[in-house]
């Protein structure tokens, strides 16, 4: 997809608080720390749109981006191990599961794996989530760049296998070469229709 523009929207914790769109949405989901921010940063050809950092658990809030006027991304909270405050972690999930249960212009969600780890319970679950809700899974697996080849193969099948999904349903990424862009973008325009 070319870029020409992408900005924040706004950040909401509740529906009431979404803002008033009829673009189509696609989501962005995974555990604390697995590139999540760095992936959308690519995406949209900017190094500071969608704020990273080093701690884990610091999108604490569902943010909202507007990309070229004719789609939103929207940034989940991560799950699993995060840097923040117990009664905050708590919020999170209720806030997220209303956001996917309930947002009708939601075509897709992205769920971030990290090549280098065996995908977690929380993984499994929220595959088994959008799937019962009848939500498309787009499966990227980043930090590709930190394995050889034989060793992404080699983990790729082993992640596949640990989700239940064939090894083509992962698109590979990496934020670092960027590799992967073209494909992580194709399933998200399919997903949304665009």
């Amino acid at each position: 997809m070319d870029v020409r523009q992408a900005e924040f929207i706004k950040s909401a914790v509740k529906p009431k608080d979404y803002p008033e769109t009829p673009l189509p949405e696609v989501a962005f989901v995974g555990r604390s720390n697995v590139g999540k921010s760095s992936l959308i940063n690519v995406l949209v050809n900017r190094k500071n749109l969608v704020r990273t950092s080093s701690t884990p658990g610091r999108t604490q809030l569902i943010n909202f981006f507007d990309v070229n006027g004719s789609l939103v991304l929207v940034d989940l909270p991560g799950y699993g191990y995060a840097k923040a405050p117990p009664e905050l972690r708590k919020q999170w999930q209720p806030m997220i599961e209303t956001y996917l249960a309930t947002r009708e212009n939601l075509r897709a969600v992205v769920l971030i794996l990290d090549i280098r780890r065996i995908p977690a319970d929380g993984d499994v679950q929220m595959l088994r989530w959008l799937d019962t809700y009848g939500i498309p899974p787009i499966i990227v697996v980043t930090k590709c760049d930190k394995l050889s080849k034989n060793e992404q193969a080699r983990q790729t099948g082993l992640i596949a296998a640990a989700i239940g999904r064939s090894r083509k349903e992962l698109v590979p990424f990496s934020a670092l070469s960027k590799a992967g862009r073209e494909g992580v973008w194709q399933a998200i325009m399919e997903s949304a229709g665009l």
